[in-house]
């Protein structure tokens, strides 16, 4: 069988697992929530080999069905029949669903009720790549549910070697952009929204290839949108920009195509087309929390006339203080909670939360098995604003009444050190304090609220503040930013 022209037999992963490998340690490319590296380096087909044969025996996948997909990335097709080669080996079968986004991946888990894994580096540079994991149903992997547990064992494999099953599994191929497509355009109507000129730029990532499935007529009918195209060439070694539109550099070709092509607004999304970035038809970014507020609004509704009491709206703690106060203003429940997509997901199981919103662009849908999807954000916001006659820069400024310093990073070398510090000095009956996720303080009048955070996976100390208004956002800013960097 092959893929992308690479052939997948048996007798290559019995002969491969068969080999000792080298004693290597795979900490610093395991994270918190998934896998990542730079390849040929902390990332190897020798190692990926290893995590499939791994994968199948933590979470016991023997004599079941994996789903294996992967980005644009150059190394993704390597990668992909090295862990099955790693799976087969183990008893496991393997369907390679081939080029797919991670929220295709998030479907293709839940609607067939299978684990699986996808190949993308996400936002990191072209010279990454990584592994995002799912266990059946989309429910998510991290370390604390199993990531760490295959880190070990695919760690002992590379040190003694894979001992290949007497019965090995085969591998099969399909294709899931049609079903998923169809499953997102059920979810949202848009059929009699007004027609909208709308730029998209893929950043050469995966949108490329679901943006014309989703919103365009490739697969299915066509919706009342004027679709302009930027960047929708697959290419991992991402030629225009990096494809990670958290980064307002990474807009810029977004921003002006919006005010050339007087568009309606601009979608832009990361390499593996999870995340969503909303522009407005003057080119301004609208902030992510604007976007949670304004599908939550919508959801609620939603839910509400379907006959649930009080729906409960997901949010992470650094999203704008106007979140929870538009929820509960609507009819909603909000629930707070640490920043990270482990933990979103699974305080929207636990709570059946109907919507989940983070300040990184990651939306969770409970009609999309509580997983996160970029596609199905766009469109709710297209279906919000098309709905109604009022200019994308109209609507958003109603969900999104405060000043917000967006993410600051500060490279300190003892993050805890650092954020006891800020601590002592704004230790006092005037400001509220938890810690929650890193440490939180809100003023008692409620002026401004700032949390500081040391990154998971990167040498950084994060600030986010926000204020009442733009000279009491940036009085707290500076005053925390001379403190940590002093």
């Amino acid at each position: 069988m092959t893929f992308l022209g690479h052939s997948y037999t048996n007798a290559l992963a019995v002969s491969a697992c068969c080999r000792v490998r080298s004693n290597l340690n795979l900490k610093s490319c395991f994270k918190a929530y998934d896998v990542r590296g730079v390849v040929g380096e902390t990332i190897t087909t020798e190692i990926v080999e290893a995590v499939g044969a791994a994968f199948v025996d933590v979470f016991g996948l023997s004599g079941e069905t994996i789903l294996v997909g992967g980005d644009m990335r150059p190394s993704s097709e390597d990668f992909i029949q090295a862990f099955s080669n790693g799976a087969v080996a183990r008893g496991a079968s393997v369907t390679v669903l081939g080029l797919i986004s991670t929220d295709e991946l998030y479907y293709a888990c839940g609607a067939w009720d299978k684990a699986g894994v996808i190949f993308t580096a996400s936002h990191n540079p072209a010279g990454y790549n990584g592994i995002k994991m799912a266990k059946a149903g989309a429910i998510p992997v991290s370390a604390e549910s199993g990531l760490d547990d295959i880190r070990i064992r695919a760690e002992h494999y590379l040190q003694v070697g894979i001992g290949a099953l007497p019965d090995c599994g085969d591998v099969s191929h399909s294709n899931v952009l049609g079903e998923y497509a169809r499953a997102l355009r059920s979810l949202v109507d848009l059929s009699a929204i007004r027609p909208l000129k709308v730029v998209v730029d893929a950043g050469n990532g995966m949108a490329g290839l679901t943006a014309p499935a989703v919103l365009g007529d490739d697969i299915l009918p066509a919706l009342p949108l004027q679709l302009v195209p930027l960047y929708f060439e697959l290419d991992g070694s991402f030629p225009n920009h990096p494809a990670n539109p958290l980064e307002p550099e990474n807009l810029r070709d977004l921003q002006r195509a919006v005010i050339e092509e007087q568009a309606d607004l601009g979608l832009a999304f990361d390499g593996d087309a999870d995340r969503c970035f909303v522009v407005d038809e003057n080119g301004n970014a609208v902030s992510p929390s604007a976007i949670t507020a304004l599908i939550a609004t919508r959801e609620i509704a939603r839910a509400t006339a379907a006959g649930e009491a009080e729906p409960v709206i997901i949010h992470n703690l650094i999203t704008s203080r106007a979140v929870p106060e538009i929820v509960s203003a609507a009819g909603g429940r909000p629930v707070r909670t640490r920043v990270g997509h482990s933990f979103i997901k699974a305080e929207m199981a636990a709570n059946s939360a109907v919507f989940g919103g983070e300040h990184s662009g990651h939306y969770y849908f409970r009609d999309f098995y509580n997983a996160d999807t970029g596609m199905l954000a766009a469109l709710h916001v297209l279906a919000a604003l098309g709905s109604q006659e009022e200019l994308l820069s109209e609507l958003a400024r109603e969900f999104d009444p405060y000043a917000a310093s967006g993410e600051i990073n500060s490279v300190v070398p003892e993050p805890l050190e650092t954020m006891n510090r800020v601590r002592a000095e704004f230790d006092d009956v005037r400001v509220l304090i938890d810690d929650l996720d890193g440490m939180s303080f809100t003023a008692a009048s409620g002026d401004w609220w700032f949390n500081l955070r040391p990154s998971n996976t990167e040498p950084y100390l994060r600030l986010n503040a926000e204020g009442i208004d733009v000279p009491t956002m940036e009085s707290i800013r500076d005053k925390v930013l001379t403190l940590i960097r002093q």
